[in-house]
């Protein structure tokens, strides 16, 4: 009966233990974003792309918008260094933008 118990209690605590251990491992560091910050990050990475819409930028499909804790980063191909400019001001533009950082590049004439 004793040893019965002890078994239950061992298991119990074991288990505690490895909920623990599992929790802890979902929780956020320096490089990985919760539920939240991920939630956040995709809403702002979407009200980039309307502002960018909105601005009538020609080439605003080839510009991807990518959004890390509130870190912009556009990248891709514009028609012309007036187009990124514009695309960067856009960007800076929306609520919840912390900065931007431009890898935009202007397409090469054919």
């Amino acid at each position: 009966m004793k040893n019965r118990s002890i078994s239950k209690l061992l298991v119990q605590l074991l288990t505690v233990a490895m909920l623990g251990v599992t929790l802890g491992a979902c929780a956020p560091t320096p490089t990985r974003r919760d539920v939240p910050e991920y939630a956040d990050d995709a809403v702002l990475t979407t009200r980039v792309k309307a502002a960018l819409a909105k601005e009538s930028i020609s080439n605003a499909a080839d510009i991807q918008v990518e959004s890390y804790r509130g870190v912009v980063q556009l990248s891709g191909f514009a028609d012309s260094p007036e187009a990124v400019q514009k695309a960067v001001n856009a960007a800076n533009g929306v609520d919840g933008v912390k900065s931007v950082k431009n890898d935009v590049r202007i397409k090469s004439p054919r």
